[in-house]
């Protein structure tokens, strides 16, 4: 798939970026591998690949409980922090930060 300079500047005028031509131009061809390199991996043959179940391993012999911290059961806690960030902040309106505009189309 190629890239064409439209493309680049669509997506910079979505991102509200002002490129340099010098940028259009290495974008551009950046953006050209990416795709080259995603059309490389689209042809591999994974049908005899099995999906995974299980992203997580099983500990290789009696693993602890805490084996794997980032499963731990989730419990509800209340945020304390929030009151004495908001009290610091300049203009804001409970629970939220006030921010100046910035997206004007």
């Amino acid at each position: 798939m190629k890239i064409s300079r439209e493309d680049v500047l669509r997506v910079a005028e979505l991102a509200h970026l002002e490129l340099t031509t010098a940028e259009v131009d290495m974008y551009q061809s950046q953006l050209d591998q990416i795709l080259g390199y995603v059309d490389k991996l689209m042809q591999v043959d994974v049908a005899k690949v099995e999906p995974m179940s299980q992203v997580v391993f099983a500990a290789a012999s009696g693993g602890s409980a805490d084996a794997h911290p980032e499963l731990r059961e989730d419990v509800v806690l209340p945020c304390t922090v929030a009151e004495p960030i908001l009290a610091q902040a300049p203009d804001a309106a409970k629970p939220f930060f006030r921010v100046p505009r910035v997206i004007e189309r």
